[in-house]
């Protein structure tokens, strides 16, 4: 990096590397539990499903907004000497550094079958969407400010993955056709 530059990774793109890989883990792991009768039958399990995915998904989007906010509100312009780091290697490293926690959550998916079926995979899966749907709140406010928001990529943590956790103590801004995600962190098309 230049003097005085930092690497700064995209704030939405962060929040919304987990949501796929959430959502097709949670169809997966739902899938094939309903493919085993389970403790409570798949009527039961699959009506405990629907309502843990709607409230998980609603948890993980509001979960944080408030700090979210503050951090969008407080934004400093960034410095010409600011490195922007790819929507790509920001997903790879949110990935890299959530794997097992993935399969882990997965495996326990598929296990609560044999009490519940599909309902854990669909608990998965509404954490997957409350990401999307938290990265999208982001975008409309990043399209309504103007401005891109950016984490310092030493302050994400060890797994890459905390853009509003306690080390995070401010945002940068660049204008909106910085860097390669639009607002919200989708690929920019």
């Amino acid at each position: 990096m230049a003097r005085g530059g930092q690497g700064l990774a995209r704030v939405a793109v962060v929040v919304r590397a987990g949501a796929a890989p959430l959502w097709w883990f949670g169809v997966f792991a739902a899938g094939v539990g309903v493919l085993v009768p389970g403790l409570t039958g798949r009527r039961i399990g699959v009506m405990a499903g629907a309502v843990l995915f709607i409230v998980t998904a609603a948890v993980v989007a509001y979960w944080h907004r408030k700090r979210y906010a503050a951090l969008v509100r407080s934004a400093a312009r960034a410095g010409k000497h600011d490195v922007l780091q790819d929507r790509a290697v920001t997903v790879r490293n949110w990935r890299r550094g959530h794997r097992w926690w993935l399969v882990l959550a997965w495996v326990a998916a598929l296990g609560s079958s044999f009490a519940l079926p599909a309902a854990g995979g669909m608990m998965l899966a509404g954490a997957g969407v409350g990401l999307w749907l938290k990265a999208g709140w982001l975008g409309r406010r990043e399209h309504a400010e103007q401005a891109l928001i950016w984490v310092r990529v030493d302050w994400l943590g060890r797994r890459a993955g905390a853009p509003a956790g306690k080390p995070v103590k401010a945002c940068r801004a660049t204008g909106v056709s910085a860097g390669d995600a639009a607002p919200g962190g989708a690929r920019r098309r």
